[in-house]
């Protein structure tokens, strides 16, 4: 299995194109339990199969509603690379979900549902509001969701670079497919800071936007584990197992702990001086990306 390699010296590849690799992953032969042996850690990085392509859909309506306001070029590129990636990543993990869950056993609907209705519903514009300014307000405070969220991905995306998945035998082609995404969203991390920051650069909105940001996936992870869990055929598991399982997976590095992903990793986003480019390392998302066997074979 390819493992990236990360280096405390690294060289910066300094501007990197963003663009949309078209990547596929037969997923039939993956077991529901991706993590051999640590089923709570496979579910909790498969809810992203659930939670993610609603999300990042909302991402695409939010940047194709602001990039005719953008005036500057490089910017506006980067923009429509970003969008080109995150409706790819959407896709796949819809198919994926389809695929994969529907498979094992496990109807996704319930989760589904709620996360579509956040996204489609609560945070999705205001068709009754016509008024120019008003309108803008409110596409500036999804930029800014994003770019909260987005700091998330990022996170994650490093995680999933650095991660000890290879030592306990994960299934190759799922340890890719986020991989491939993880790469993807370090590579581009700079990207809705940049276009929250170009529409309206405030603090107090920053930090408004990353505790809403905070609470959806603390939620999200909470409630979408719960339900895979009790939803596993091959799991019997309370809740407070559960918790033991995920805890002791984190120790294991199959799983970023919640002390550093809601705290240490959160907290960073609150300095005033904070840039996306503070984490993760653009040199090995590039690296893996070059090399990761769906991304290869997308050129071919």
């Amino acid at each position: 299995m390819l493992r990236p390699q990360r280096f405390h010296t690294e060289i910066d590849p300094g501007p990197v194109q963003i663009q949309a690799r078209r990547v596929h992953f037969e997923v039939d032969d993956v077991p529901l339990h991706w993590i051999p042996d640590h089923p709570v850690a496979s579910h909790v990085v498969g809810l992203l199969h659930i939670v993610l392509p609603s999300a990042e859909r909302w991402f695409v309506e939010a940047y194709n509603e602001a990039l005719p306001m953008v005036k500057d070029p490089r910017l506006a590129e980067d923009m429509r690379g970003f969008i080109g990636q995150e409706a790819t990543h959407a896709d796949v993990h819809d198919k994926v979900l389809h695929e994969y869950m529907s498979t094992h056993g496990i109807d996704p609907t319930p989760i589904l549902e709620q996360v579509e209705y956040l996204f489609e519903k609560v945070l999705a514009p205001d068709p009754s509001i016509t008024d120019p300014k008003r309108k803008l307000n409110h596409l500036c405070d999804r930029l800014w969701l994003i770019a909260a969220i987005e700091h998330y991905t990022a996170v994650l995306g490093d995680f999933s670079l650095n991660c000890a998945w290879d030592d306990y035998d994960a299934d190759p082609t799922m340890v890719d497919l986020f991989r491939w995404h993880g790469s993807e969203e370090v590579e581009h991390r700079m990207v809705a800071h940049d276009v929250a920051v170009y529409f309206h650069d405030s603090y107090v909105d920053r930090i408004r936007a990353m505790m809403m940001a905070c609470f959806f996936m603390f939620m999200f992870f909470q409630r979408g584990t719960s339900y895979l869990t009790k939803s596993d055929p091959e799991l019997n598991a309370t809740w407070l197992k559960t918790q033991r399982m995920r805890v002791q997976d984190s120790k294991l590095g199959l799983l970023p702990t919640y002390r550093k992903l809601f705290g240490s990793n959160t907290l960073m986003y609150f300095k005033p001086s904070f840039s996306p480019v503070e984490m993760g390392s653009t040199a090995q998302a590039v690296a893996y990306l070059a090399s990761s066997p769906a991304a290869r074979a997308a050129h071919l």
